[in-house]
């Protein structure tokens, strides 16, 4: 019973799913901002498997960036007839979380950059092991003292 009560207490007043959402939406704003546009560009699914949008601006055909838990982030083409998005290269390297400013460059180089194989970062779900990765949490929007310097 006294472990039973020390387990409730530790994770009291913790929602990771909360957390992780609000990180992301944290996150997937930079990335837009990095590469020019607004929120209003960007969706989410906190789901599992998680996954963000940002629809990018420009010339010629509709390009989006996707970040996905398990592959990272990847450049896609959008058809004109509403299909299925056609993924142009993923990022890649060695962070399913790389900095904005890293995802802003690959976008910037498309699509000279990236790989036609999709990265295995990791398994979908525990989102738990992705809260520490992201910028903010609690519905302050106060950073962390750990969130990353970018």
């Amino acid at each position: 019973m006294e472990g039973e009560i020390e387990d409730i207490l530790t994770g009291f007043g913790r929602d990771t799913e909360y957390h992780f959402a609000r990180g992301l939406r944290a996150y997937v704003g930079r990335v837009a901002r990095a590469v020019g546009v607004g929120f209003e560009s960007c969706s989410l699914d906190p789901h599992v498997p998680a996954s963000g949008y940002v629809a990018l601006e420009g010339p010629g055909r509709d390009l989006a960036l996707i970040w996905h838990e398990v592959h990272g982030w990847s450049a896609v083409a959008e058809p004109a007839d509403g299909g299925a998005p056609q993924v142009l290269a993923y990022l890649g390297g060695t962070d399913v979380v790389p900095p904005p400013h890293a995802v802003a460059r690959f976008a910037a180089r498309m699509p000279a950059v990236g790989s036609s194989r999709p990265p295995v970062f990791r398994a979908p779900g525990r989102h738990e092991d992705l809260v520490g990765l992201l910028p903010v949490t609690g519905p302050e929007g106060l950073l962390r003292a750990s969130s990353p310097p970018w």
